[in-house]
């Protein structure tokens, strides 16, 4: 089959299309043909050399695919049959022909959706859904804030956080990303280049700050973070963007408020032990239903080319 391929770390330049080996599924697995997959920055940097896949999953990169059920290996259950539309959050090898997955953690694609809308929805919807819930633990009547407002997991977060009747506030970098996360929802959005939007925020919460900040950014944001964040608020952190470094008294202010730091990688989790990551891929139970109805179908149409 062909995949994606490059020889060395750098630029969008090294990479190639190559004949490769086609996978086959082993015990529990269903083997897709890909019919549209994404681009996410964890792809990136994988291209870059500056995030390795986890251990014994493809080097091809793609975290997510949408396509048809072209093979089913042993001890399959029956849940699906060879022609089944499907999309699947992958550790690798959405960008290829085919690919192999567990059966488990496949999803139908929902009725009258396309397979490249499909190909944008697990990364970005599975990313969203199991900061809010299994680690953010949202609940009704909360206030998210949520950075990177515009990006595929912040417009996810943002439909997700009113679907469990919560409030949704965000920060982007210009007026158009901010239109667009009102159209999706957001109640308020603030653009952190020409404003503080720690002081937006307690305005906005009549001074009581958020109950969850959703962070991809990092140490740049850690002051203006605790400054917004609610008493015993819950601040997720699944990125680094701005860096790693903090340079002040962090755990005395959190400690003030009696916060709470949660960091998560949806990628590194161990898919076959893990609980929460089962969890998360049956959402379509939850939300499907809800995508015809609901923000996702005009977001995507207007997202995707």
């Amino acid at each position: 089959m062909l995949a994606a391929h490059f020889d060395c770390p750098g630029g969008p330049e090294n990479l190639y299309v190559k004949e490769v080996m086609k996978p086959h599924p082993g015990e529990g697995e269903v083997l897709v043909k890909v019919s549209a997959s994404a681009l996410n920055r964890a792809d990136l940097l994988q291209r870059r050399g500056k995030y390795p896949p986890p251990k014994g999953s493809s080097d091809i990169l793609g975290l997510e695919a949408a396509g048809s059920v072209a093979g089913l290996g042993p001890g399959c259950t029956g849940r699906w049959k060879i022609g089944d539309a499907v999309m699947a959050l992958l550790s690798g090898g959405g960008q290829a022909e085919y690919v192999t997955v567990p059966e488990g953690h496949l999803m139908p694609v929902p009725k009258d959706m396309t397979f490249i809308q499909a190909a944008a929805i697990p990364e970005a919807w599975l990313t969203a859904f199991q900061l809010l819930h299994f680690v953010g633990k949202i609940q009704k009547g909360e206030t998210v804030l949520i950075h990177a407002g515009a990006s595929g997991v912040g417009m996810a977060a943002i439909q997700l956080v009113r679907l469990a009747n919560a409030i949704p506030i965000v920060t982007a970098g210009t007026q158009e990303k901010l239109q667009a996360t009102t159209n999706a929802g957001a109640a308020a959005g603030f653009n952190y280049k020409n404003e503080d939007f720690s002081e937006k925020v307690l305005a906005f919460t009549q001074g009581s700050g958020v109950d969850i900040i959703l962070d991809c950014v990092g140490g740049s944001y850690w002051e203006k973070n605790l400054s917004c964040l609610r008493t015993d608020g819950r601040w997720v952190i699944y990125g680094l963007l701005s860096g790693g470094e903090v340079h002040g008294d962090l755990l005395a202010r959190l400690l003030s408020k009696r916060g709470s730091i949660h960091t998560s990688l949806l990628r590194s989790r161990d898919k076959e032990a893990s609980n929460d990551y089962q969890r998360c891929i049956q959402f379509n139970l939850k939300i499907c239903d809800s995508f015809e109805s609901f923000l996702l179908i005009p977001a995507l149409k207007q997202n995707c080319f």
